[in-house]
């Protein structure tokens, strides 16, 4: 896991490889305010859908944690969703992409992108 600032309670974990992969796409953005907002929203077909996006808004209520110089910031409808999860950032012709191990999710779709 990643070296962690944290400005609250993280509510969610990165590894090193999203870290990474989060860090250098806010430096592509070139707006050093931005942080990933990761989101749980009803719907999908298991019940409950994560979003993931960046987003430089912020709210004295978000859990905010810093992973080397990757904010990630949840809101506290989503925290007791996600608490405890590690998002994962995957490279290659096969499920390339950013991944959710979440410890509270009884059932997921295939898609990974939907939990209940």
């Amino acid at each position: 896991m990643s070296t962690i600032e944290v400005t609250t309670t993280p509510v969610i974990n990165l590894t090193d490889r999203a870290a990474a992969k989060v860090a250098e796409l806010i430096a592509q953005e070139g707006d050093d305010q931005l942080a990933l907002r990761v989101a749980v929203k009803a719907g999908g077909c298991s019940g409950m859908s994560y979003e993931m996006f960046f987003d430089a808004d912020t709210d004295p209520e978000d859990h905010v944690a810093v992973f080397g110089t990757a904010k990630v910031r949840v809101d506290p409808a989503s925290a007791p969703h996600l608490a405890g999860s590690t998002l994962d950032y995957k490279d290659g012709l096969n499920d390339a992409g950013f991944h959710i191990e979440n410890p509270n999710a009884k059932r997921s779709c295939g898609c990974g992108q939907s939990f209940s």
